[in-house]
């Protein structure tokens, strides 16, 4: 940007007079606001759609904090931990954290049809994360033995 700058007023000191052989360089932008729209990039997600048939209950536990998106047909939704109970209209969303658990249900006639939806997590990627959790207690119980001796 500085280059573009000193360039352009280099060709605006030039007197009037001569002709440029081309036009004086405008600062680019749009070069700055695509190089900065690469990092705005959404991460990979994963979707599971299906559909809550009428009068029935549904129950799910969320393995990694989600977006329930509901798409067709009024949706009751109850937390386990908590004591509201949220009633979704087409097109709203309800954010779900890992681990907990929830009942979907619907009172119309039409089964209504809900996503949820998160972060994409490379396969074994919980096997991963309990073999750091087990390094970690090993580690802290080698370090308290070592105390201890």
């Amino acid at each position: 940007m500085d280059d573009a700058f000193q360039a352009a007023s280099l060709t605006a000191s030039q007197p009037t007079s001569q002709p440029t052989s081309q036009p004086a360089p405008q600062p680019a932008a749009h070069a700055v606001a695509d190089a900065t729209a690469c990092f705005d990039d959404p991460l990979p997600a994963q979707s599971i759609h299906f559909a809550v048939p009428p009068m029935r209950t549904l129950t799910w536990r969320v393995n990694a904090p989600a977006t329930l998106r509901v798409q067709v047909a009024q949706v009751w939704v109850t937390r386990a931990r908590s004591p509201y109970d949220h009633w979704l209209q087409p097109g709203e969303t309800l954010r779900l954290e890992r681990g907990e658990r929830i009942w979907l249900s619907t009172e119309t006639a039409l089964p209504a049809r809900v996503s949820v939806t998160s972060a994409w997590q490379p396969p074994f990627a919980g096997v991963r994360r309990g073999m750091e959790r087990l390094a970690a207690w090993l580690a802290l119980l080698t370090l308290r033995r070592s105390r201890e001796a």
